[in-house]
């Protein structure tokens, strides 16, 4: 079994009811709908390499943001991971840590998307 088909089991078992339709599962990612509208594409490489990039509906238009562990932003306090905001920023990941299991990591994430999609960074 591979991680995305472990995280696929975790994510039905944990937040089914929460889910809009089916989660979409190809050769190198998961994709998901949460009920409240955010799409989150979920990629793991390993446990500690990953991309979670979610878009969501705010005042009328399209958001994306994500975390991954890209080593591109060392000066933050969480490098490598990191949190990239709407407006093009890139932030200390306040959710995810390299050192956390794949599925804690997600399920923290899932629950912060659930009440707020834009973890309470506001747009611009």
């Amino acid at each position: 079994m591979n991680l995305h088909t472990e995280l696929l089991d975790h994510i039905t078992a944990r937040f089914g009811e929460r889910l809009q339709g089916a989660p979409q599962l190809t050769q190198d990612a998961l994709t998901l709908s949460l009920d409240n509208g955010v799409q989150l594409t979920i990629r793991y490489a390993a446990t500690d390499a990953y991309s979670l990039r979610w878009t969501c509906q705010a005042v009328g238009k399209q958001v994306e943001m994500g975390i991954d562990t890209a080593p591109t932003h060392p000066t933050l306090a969480t490098h490598p991971n990191h949190l990239h905001l709407a407006d093009g920023r890139a932030v200390a990941d306040p959710l995810t840590r390299t050192d956390a299991s794949p599925a804690d990591n997600l399920s923290a994430l899932i629950e912060a998307l659930l009440r707020d999609p834009q973890l309470d960074f506001p747009q611009p």
